[in-house]
């Protein structure tokens, strides 16, 4: 049996490579090339499919929808120039105290 696991940074691999173009057209270089704001719709419209389903007793849809959010979510950081290094180094910024203590130390709005 092959493992067909796709990690965070292999679909960020992917995102880019297809971004960058030179093959067939494809759906994440139209998400690009539309620009930021509609890659941020898309995933905002994920968002909320991966909410309603996971409140339905569809856990199938809950896996679906996840896997779509995140794709969107590495679209827009691409569209973005933000690397999943960066995401990776804040959370681990994140996780060396407790999430109370985290929250805290924001700045209020």
């Amino acid at each position: 049996m092959t493992d067909t696991r796709v990690t965070l940074d292999d679909l960020a691999g992917i995102v880019a490579e297809r971004a960058a173009g030179g093959g067939p057209p494809s759906y994440t270089r139209s998400l690009i090339e539309k620009g930021v704001a509609k890659c941020a719709q898309k995933l905002g419209e994920e968002a909320v499919e991966t909410a309603l389903a996971a409140v339905s007793a569809d856990t199938k849809a809950v896996v679906s929808e996840s896997a779509d959010l995140l794709y969107h979510l590495m679209v827009l950081l691409h569209a973005r120039g933000i690397a999943l290094e960066d995401i990776y180094a804040e959370l681990g910024r994140r996780t060396a105290r407790s999430g109370i203590e985290e929250k805290a130390s924001r700045p209020a709005n």
